[in-house]
C-alpha cells in the first residue's frame, strides 16, 4: 500500500472514530469504512489499525471483523493481549471472538449522528 496525502486524511479519519468507540464495546473495520463514506474499505481501515501503535490514544484493540473475530491480535505484541485489554473493558470473548457480538456491537453510524 502506497502511504499519500489522501491515504493520511482517511487514516485521520479512521482514528477520530476508533477513539470514539466507548469502552466495553467493539465495532469493524467494515461498519467504520462505511460510516466514513468508503462502504468496502474495511481493509484499509485494517491497515490504518496496523499503523496506530504509536498513538496510545487510539484503543485498536476495540475494532475487530464483522463477526467479532479478534484477526488484528497480532498487532499486540502477543497472542493474548487483544483478548487481555478486552476483557478488562467487560467483553467476553471466546475462541478468539467477542461473543455475543451484538451485543457489544458499536455501530458508529447510529452513535455518531
Amino acid at each position: 500500500m502506497e502511504y499519500t496525502p489522501k491515504t493520511k486524511f482517511f487514516f485521520d479519519d479512521v482514528y477520530q472514530v476508533v477513539r470514539q468507540i466507548p469502552a466495553g464495546r467493539v465495532t469493524s473495520y467494515g461498519a467504520i469504512a462505511s460510516f466514513l463514506g468508503s462502504k468496502g474499505s474495511a481493509r484499509m481501515v485494517g491497515w490504518a489499525m496496523n499503523a496506530c501503535h504509536t498513538y496510545p490514544d487510539i484503543p485498536a484493540h476495540r475494532v475487530v471483523n464483522r463477526n467479532g473475530l479478534l484477526t488484528g491480535k497480532h498487532c499486540f505484541g502477543s497472542a493474548t493481549a487483544m483478548q487481555g485489554l478486552l476483557e478488562k473493558e467487560g467483553i467476553t470473548v471466546d475462541k478468539d471472538c467477542v461473543s455475543p457480538f451484538n451485543k457489544f456491537f458499536w455501530d458508529p453510524a447510529e452513535a455518531l449522528l
